[in-house]
């Protein structure tokens, strides 16, 4: 019996490889395409941001090419509701967001798999680079790594629930994406050769700063620069200026480098301080997400992951109530950042992940 597969086609070369992919394996595939952002286009780059009127354009292009059905569906007012206004309060409380894992969670893998499935699909499939497999022993839906090292998205995935998982289907997880270029030349997608998206989707140039002043101009109001011992040094132009491990822009001359330590959103103050004082070794975190575990153990080792690109390290996980959680690293780390996630692995395999709160030494 053929399975009837919704592919969530951003007009890019990935999830039009895995349209192809599945067609190819007999499935009655189906492309649906997400309109959240609707800012201008030229043609002055070959980078387009996914999801856009263009993308969809893309989108629609390749579903001809496959003959297969294609739906746009407008995610305008949900996108901006649990994605952009998040990623504006989160910056107002002095931390740095990752949108991407929030839209995977409630709008990717969460609005549109459900109108997947209400359209009577069996399973929404993405060209992201991870695998899902299920634990026979455990009954879990376990989320692995990608196949391709450089190109794995499983530390964007993290956030998934088990019934998301279990209705989800990456293609291009065993692939490497030279492999995925090639195939895609091979069957004439006129995508083949586009270049990926490197940037937030509703702020395609990249300049997150300008965005915030346009849409939270408060956060531009000025206010101290301190040292790590209270004393002013300066005054900043708007806490969104700023990220942690910034040194360049501070404005301040003491006669050594200082680097952006805190962001003190109740203060309106930026805390500064040498490069030895971005480093700790414990983080705490919230909103925890086990993927491996019904019940995490009190206590377990783990390779974990604070940045989208960190390279993992060796540390100790310490699960909370309330769905909390402490992290203990063997070696201190660099700029460990609030807003961002940290990722738990078992080898290729996520155990869980969390929002970063704050550091400790």
């Amino acid at each position: 019996m053929k399975r009837k597969i919704f592919v969530a086609m951003s007009g890019g070369v990935d999830s039009s490889l895995a349209a192809a992919i599945l067609l190819q394996k007999g499935d009655d595939v189906v492309g649906i395409t997400m309109r959240v952002w609707s800012g201008e286009e030229t043609d002055s780059t070959d980078i387009r941001p996914c999801c856009s009127e263009r993308a969809a354009r893309d989108a629609r292009d390749v579903a001809a090419h496959l003959s297969i059905q294609h739906y746009v569906v407008n995610y305008l007012e949900p996108f901006n509701r649990l994605v952009v206004d998040d990623f504006i309060a989160k910056y107002l409380h002095g931390e740095t967001p990752n949108p991407c894992i929030r839209c995977n969670r409630f709008v990717k893998f969460g609005k549109l798999l459900d109108e997947a499935i209400a359209l009577g699909a069996d399973y929404l499939a993405s060209g992201h680079y991870a695998r899902i497999r299920k634990d026979e022993s455990s009954g879990r839906f376990l989320l692995l790594k990608g196949v391709d090292t450089k190109k794995d998205q499983s530390y964007l995935l993290y956030a998934l629930s088990q019934h998301q998982l279990s209705r989800l289907i990456f293609p291009l997880g065993d692939l490497r994406k030279e492999e995925t270029r090639r195939a895609a030349q091979e069957l004439g997608l006129c995508v083949a050769h586009k270049k990926d998206s490197q940037e937030i989707c509703f702020i395609p140039e990249g300049d997150y700063r300008a965005f915030l002043k346009s849409h939270v101009p408060e956060m531009m109001t000025p206010g101290p620069i301190l040292d790590v011992s209270g004393r002013e040094l300066g005054q900043h132009q708007g806490l969104a200026l700023y990220t942690v491990g910034q040194r360049k822009g501070l404005r301040i001359s003491t006669g050594k480098p200082l680097y952006v330590v805190r962001l003190d959103a109740e203060q309106n103050a930026i805390i500064v301080g040498p490069d030895s004082a971005l480093y700790a070794s414990r983080l705490e975190a919230r909103d925890v997400n086990w993927v491996a575990f019904d019940r995490p153990p009190e206590r377990f080792r783990a390779r974990v992951k604070i940045r989208y690109l960190h390279k993992e390290q060796d540390a100790t996980v310490e699960p909370k109530a309330d769905d909390r959680a402490s992290v203990c690293f063997d070696q201190p780390q660099r700029a460990i950042t609030p807003g961002q996630a940290a990722v738990f692995y078992d080898g290729d395999t996520v155990l869980g992940g969390c929002t970063i709160t704050n550091t400790r030494e």
